[in-house]
């Protein structure tokens, strides 16, 4: 608590009193005050000298506040910053010091009354403006009332510029810890930004719907995607959305800092989040091109690819389809190498389109031997397969991947030859989009 001074109680009446004698004589116990190191009073400013500034606290003597006990800020000058007669609180360091001084701060007294307001601020999750007044290794300190500490990194969302470029400005603060032991308030700037970006991508958002088409930009690229800025909010087009093509890595089709047109594919409220899509926004050139062509077709093409389960061809340029290892002859194949290498030029006999997944099949064997029975199903009973047989293909996954084994479409059909045709034909189809789409990487 602040300690009252002389001058507020003395007063014509009690400045003199009677003693033993009946003598009148000064009242020494009104004009002396008791106070301890540490306790702040309020006195009145009595002489300014260029390093030090004398005050009337209503002790035996006046008491010296030094220039550097002035102010939280450096190098203030005592003249400019008091004139006489003020009226201040200080913090009494020495009551005497080798000179028998009494030793006073100004500083120290705005420093700790600041410290309730600063801690009840921080308690109050609110938030605090202050003055840059020096930059140092690290950040900036602003005068919130006491030396509050901005480090660079939290400065700003962007890239922090150079440090003293920030003297004088105003900046309105969230304080992030309070130490009053080590003297130490740590603040940020960052905080504030982000909370009032929150608020603006929560706007944002609530006009953003799946499906529409918006206007952004590339901020950087990653292996599995490209990262994009769409009004401020953080969106991601995965590699698999950048082109109707096969991407190898996303600075195949964009770099840092282009404009790009993305649809919404989908919305995180939570995180404020989108993904996006490219493609989406572009022709797709296979669905022109497949109009060329129907089930049944024979054509021409190019082995690209050899897996395990068969050979992919390519009949125009991002045209692709299998031949499943069962198409490839009549005959039992166990490597599909046996039968074509990588640039071949074969013949093929389209036996599915699949337009939705932008996916053909090719039959080499329904060619050499054209009366062999079809082998085709439509998509709805194509997915049904799949769906019913789940955890049957799950278990022979696990059986697999235990074994460190890949056995061939071949040596499944052998195992299943006491199975009726109709068994064995599903399994092939079922065998073809399952490999397809979990080994060829073809969604």
């Amino acid at each position: 608590m602040t300690k009252n001074i002389i001058y507020n109680q003395l007063t014509d009446e009690n400045c003199m009193i009677q003693n033993e004698k009946g003598e009148m004589v000064p009242n020494y116990d009104i004009t002396l005050i008791n106070f301890d190191e540490g306790d702040i009073l309020k006195g009145k400013v009595v002489k300014i000298d260029k390093d030090e500034v004398l005050v009337d606290v209503g002790f035996k003597s006046e008491g010296v506040i030094p220039a550097s006990e002035l102010s939280i800020r450096n190098s203030v000058k005592p003249d400019e910053f008091l004139k006489l007669d003020d009226i201040v609180e200080i913090m009494v360091l020495q009551k005497e010091d080798q000179d028998g001084r009494l030793i006073l701060s100004k500083k120290r007294a705005e420093v700790e009354k600041s410290f309730d307001r600063i801690e009840k601020i921080y308690q109050n999750d609110e938030i605090v403006e202050g003055q840059v007044i020096e930059f140092v290794k690290g950040g900036l300190i602003l005068d919130i009332g006491l030396r509050g500490f901005l480090p660079a990194s939290l400065i700003d969302i962007k890239k922090t510029k150079d440090l003293s470029s920030y003297i004088g400005e105003k900046y309105t603060c969230k304080i992030i810890e309070v130490d009053r032991n080590r003297n130490n308030v740590v603040l940020s700037r960052k905080a504030i930004i982000e909370d009032e970006r929150k608020e603006q991508r929560k706007e944002i958002l609530e006009n953003i719907e799946i499906g529409q088409v918006r206007d952004g930009f590339i901020t950087s690229i990653a292996d599995f995607g490209a990262f994009v800025d769409v009004d401020g909010i953080d969106g991601l087009i995965h590699i698999s959305e950048l082109s109707w093509n096969h991407v190898k890595h996303p600075s195949e089709v964009v770099k840092v800092g282009q404009e790009v047109n993305v649809e919404i594919l989908d919305i995180d409220f939570e995180k404020q989040r989108l993904s996006l899509g490219l493609k989406q926004t572009q022709k797709d050139p296979w669905v022109d091109k497949i109009k060329s062509y129907k089930i049944g077709d024979i054509v021409q093409g190019k082995v690209t690819r050899i897996v395990k389960f068969g050979l992919f061809v390519q009949i125009q340029e991002d045209m692709e389809g299998l031949v499943h290892i069962s198409e490839l002859s009549s005959e039992p194949i166990k490597r599909p190498s046996d039968v074509a290498k990588i640039g071949d030029e074969i013949i093929v006999k389209i036996i599915d389109i699949d337009f939705e997944k932008r996916r053909m099949a090719f039959s080499i064997r329904q060619v050499t031997n054209p009366d062999t029975p079809s082998e085709e199903s439509n998509e709805t009973e194509q997915e049904k397969d799949i769906k019913e047989n789940e955890a049957e293909d799950n278990q022979e996954e696990a059986k697999e991947l235990k074994e460190e084994t890949a056995p061939e479409a071949e040596d499944v059909k052998e195992e299943n030859k006491d199975k009726n045709p109709e068994q064995e034909r599903e399994k092939a189809i079922k065998e073809i989009l399952k490999q397809m789409k979990d080994e060829a990487n073809l969604d």
